[in-house]
């Protein structure tokens, strides 16, 4: 970690319009695009400082694409590490080597490697720069006191004093063992598995590819599954898992976890000095609240879900979490909408949750077989995929991709046929662009709000709504505020699109509906209508 973070001396608030429980990536983020629609906030985090040690790793594009509209993509990507694919071996034959899609005009990558106390960092950068977020360390959630136009939130510092907070609303990021969904007397639902792992994160300098790289019953381990990812610094992220039998507390230590660590080294060669930076343990949990709406309290990230690794669904799905949540929020607290805006918050998020969980169980059963049987079955697949191509898409880890919602109260049908392109509940595509102000690409254009897309020279009036952006995409080279030069015609292939088609975005870049004849259409009565209700007919 290259800095630390700093604590106001500055009293406490009295009031706060959005108070967030946990300042890890998450929450911080939440904080940040909030600002960037010009709403306050309060974070409460109970550490000190920016967490340690090996926690989430890699950052997918969509993740990339959220954290872009708070500014932190730059830094995250100047000190990151991307990558597009990765290998999978059987003992020690080579059973899968798969690449992700990925293509030259593309904004980023599909994933980048980064340890989580660096997004820590920069979100908390990108937040504290808004001059809106207050973060304040040390400082803990004691009790939560839902009433009629808020919550009573009192806190706890370091030094044991105690402080209350009126807040309009409050959002619990706090983690996995969420201090508020506990003090709401509220529970998550689903399974866990018995499998266990340890993670190691040692530091050690090497030249191999940044890749995704897995073992299955390896020399070095027999009986174990080992996962490997190079992260900045030198530094490697070792998984591997313990036998049912072993005990945890030992596994843990350093005397029991060298000398595998070292075993693994040297049967793939990499034989630099190495020292141990983290050493933990961890076990899959497919677990979700039934929904992360509360009154006044609303739940993201793994306070709201707890996702399997396998598959990197955790952190990614918690800042997917935050896109979605931080524009209808401030739509809501600007009283542009009404607050059951926020019902489709859980709607989406929850049938997000419940898709990662549902392909991240897939992925778990296949690294940590619950029992004899999956464990027989996995060898099976294993031996068959040294000879036959067609098996070893079972052995593909299934990386995350952002999840449809599919019937969101805010969708809305399409009027007119399309034969492709992103209908309703769909993230759009990316495509490369150029625009007057400068964006190259078309999810520069999202993050605070809504976004018409019209294909034809002369897009329709917006009768004055300041809520949208209206823009024609033309062939032509943009000229005038409001023209998108489709450079590589890449919108007109992904979007399905003719003159006139009219596509509707919504701030966190999922589409909200789509005309095949949209001239005449009016975009901010739509926009209207999608603030004010949760439930609608086409």
């Amino acid at each position: 970690m290259t800095s630390s973070s700093t604590t106001s001396t500055s009293p406490l608030p009295a009031r706060t319009p959005v108070l967030i429980a946990g300042g890890g990536p998450v929450g911080l983020t939440v904080a940040a695009l909030l600002a960037q629609q010009g709403i306050a906030s309060t974070v409460i985090e109970a550490d000190s400082s920016f967490c340690d040690g090996s926690r989430a790793i890699s950052m997918s594009r969509r993740s990339l694409e959220i954290l872009g509209w708070i500014g932190a993509d730059k830094p995250m990507l100047d000190k990151g590490l991307s990558w597009v694919g990765g290998r999978s071996y059987f003992r020690d034959r080579e059973v899968l080597h798969f690449e992700m899609p990925a293509e030259p005009t593309q904004r980023f990558g599909p994933m980048v490697n980064i340890q989580q106390y660096y997004a820590e960092e920069f979100a908390h950068d990108a937040a504290i720069a808004t001059g809106l977020v207050d973060v304040r360390w040390s400082t803990r959630v004691s009790n939560v006191t839902p009433h009629g136009n808020g919550n009573t939130v009192e806190v706890t510092s370091a030094n044991g004093s105690t402080h209350r907070i009126e807040a309009d609303w409050v959002i619990a990021c706090d983690g996995g063992r969420s201090t508020v969904r506990e003090l709401l007397g509220l529970q998550l639902s689903g399974m866990q598995y018995d499998g266990r792992y340890v993670i190691v994160d040692i530091e050690q300098a090497t030249s191999r590819p940044v890749e995704r790289l897995a073992w299955f019953d390896p020399p070095s381990n027999p009986g174990s599954t080992i996962l490997m990812h190079r992260q900045p610094d030198n530094v490697w992220r070792i998984d591997y898992q313990i036998r049912d039998d072993e005990d945890p507390a030992e596994a843990v230590k350093p005397e029991n976890v060298l000398p595998r660590v070292q075993s693994h080294l040297d049967m793939i060669g990499e034989t630099a000095p190495w020292k141990p930076l983290w050493i933990s343990i961890y076990n899959a949990k497919c677990l979700t609240l039934p929904q992360y709406r509360h009154g006044r309290v609303l739940f993201a990230g793994d306070a709201a879900h707890l996702v399997p690794i396998f598959g990197v669904r955790g952190l990614n799905s918690g800042l997917d979490d935050a896109g979605n949540l931080a524009w209808k929020l401030a739509a809501v607290l600007r009283g542009e909408a009404a607050d059951s805006l926020l019902d489709s918050y859980s709607i989406e998020r929850v049938h997000a949750a419940r898709e990662n969980i549902r392909y991240g169980a897939k992925s778990t059963e296949f690294m940590a077989p619950p029992n004899y049987g999956f464990r027989l079955m996995r060898e099976a697949a294993l031996r068959l995929a040294l000879e036959n191509d067609s098996v070893r898409s079972l052995v593909n880890p299934r990386q995350t991709t952002a999840i449809e919602y599919v019937d969101s109260p805010l969708n809305i049908a399409d009027f007119g046929a399309f034969d492709g392109g992103p209908h309703a509940g769909l993230p759009a595509p990316e495509a490369s662009i150029q625009t007057t102000g400068g964006a190259q690409h078309l999810s520069e254009l999202f993050g605070q709000h809504f976004v018409a897309l019209y294909f034809g020279d002369i897009a329709p009036a917006t009768k004055g709504s300041g809520g949208v952006r209206v823009y024609s995409v033309r062939d032509t080279v943009a000229i005038r505020d409001g023209d998108i030069h489709d450079t590589l015609g890449q919108m007109r292939e992904r979007f399905a699109a003719a003159p006139g088609t009219l596509y509707v975005i919504r701030p966190d870049g999922y589409v909200l509906g789509r005309w095949r004849n949209g001239r005449d259409i009016d975009i901010a009565a739509i926009i209207d209508k999608a603030l004010q209700q949760t439930t609608r007919t086409a």
